[in-house]
């Protein structure tokens, strides 16, 4: 019996000291290694952690022991470990490439934006600034058995006192046929209106005119015009929509021939002068300007016109009807001529 007991108890005592095996079949799967991304600074320092974003300018870096970083692009650069922040580079190179888009459609637009009528015209304000007038242009090509060019451009300013009005103007013609300049003239004038008691004014009015192309009687008769206006008048109607000046002017005439042989003549002709400003319905103006000069000693008279026609279509654009006439100017050595044009004006 005691032999029993012996062998029983080596057997409990083996059975409670034996090891216990791993049972390689059921042991846990080991988790997966974490990917990050490596912020790496110029100076070689490196920081690891997820790139969150790739703004214009910075790189946008957590880490996971300083938080979140904010690195201009040029001090660091960025290895990528994750495929987030591949998607982030992807997104912050379409949203430059949209940047880019979007900048050239501005500047493109900016630069047809100031050439409307509009802009052009707010710039004309800011540089006369209480001078207030139009820049007007007209042109023409005609093609049939000849080709013709015909182009004008034109400026005209004017500012008011409380006594007196300033109106100054410049013209270019030009027009050639089959490429050959018949038309070549620089127009220049200016006029002073001083109102005086009693509806009367008086008024001075210089102009010069060089013409680059004239030819009398088949030869060239370049020259520079010089006249003076200085009259007398009387306001017939002075009223907002509507005035009516008719006066009496002495002329003083300067005539240069530019083309061989140069020669110089001077001559002064009485004249008799009608002035008209009037504002139609649909935003229309009407605006004419006639002298007759009458030659008492030569018996020669002459006369000059010129009425403008102008619609507004908008508070800076304005198209035109022009009628020009000259005949028998004092001195025979001054083109006459007859003109008809069709203007594009912009207003300031």
């Amino acid at each position: 019996m005691l032999a029993g007991w012996l062998v029983a108890g080596v057997t409990a005592r083996a059975d409670v000291e034996a090891p216990v095996l791993p049972d390689k079949s059921a042991a846990a799967p080991m988790p997966e290694a974490v990917k990050f991304d490596v912020l790496v600074y110029n100076d070689g320092d490196r920081i690891r952690g997820h790139l969150v974003d790739r703004s214009v300018d910075s790189w946008v870096f957590v880490s996971e022991r300083f938080g979140l970083q904010r690195v201009p692009l040029g001090d660091a650069k960025v290895i990528l470990g994750t495929p987030e922040a591949a998607q982030a580079i992807a997104r912050a190179k379409a949203a430059e490439a949209r940047l880019k888009t979007e900048e050239a459609d501005n500047a493109s637009f900016l630069r047809w934006s100031l050439l409307s009528p509009q802009a052009l015209a707010q710039q004309l304000r800011d540089f006369f600034g209480l001078w207030h007038g139009q820049f007007a242009f007209s042109t023409s090509i005609i093609t049939n058995t000849n080709e013709t060019t015909n182009e004008m451009v034109e400026a005209h300013l004017a500012r008011k006192w409380p006594k007196d009005t300033v109106q100054v103007s410049a013209r270019y013609d030009f027009e050639d046929t089959n490429r050959v300049t018949t038309t070549d003239v620089i127009r220049s004038e200016a006029s002073w209106r001083h109102e005086l008691p009693g509806n009367l004014f008086s008024i001075y009015s210089p102009s010069v005119e060089w013409n680059r192309a004239f030819l009398l009687n088949d030869v060239p008769s370049d020259y520079v015009l010089l006249q003076q206006e200085i009259g007398v008048g009387v306001n017939l109607f002075a009223k907002p929509t509507r005035n009516l000046r008719v006066g009496v002017a002495e002329n003083l005439f300067d005539v240069w021939q530019t083309s061989q042989p140069v020669s110089h003549s001077a001559s002064t002709t009485e004249s008799l002068f009608v002035e008209v400003d009037w504002k139609l319905p649909w935003r229309m103006t009407v605006t004419e300007r006639g002298v007759w000069y009458y030659a008492i000693a030569s018996g020669r008279d002459g006369w000059e016109n010129k009425v403008d026609l102008n619609k507004k279509l908008t508070e800076t654009f304005t198209v035109g009807i022009r009628h020009e006439t000259r005949h028998n100017n004092p001195d025979v050595r001054v083109q006459d001529y007859t003109l008809l044009k069709l203007l594009m004006g912009i207003d300031f």
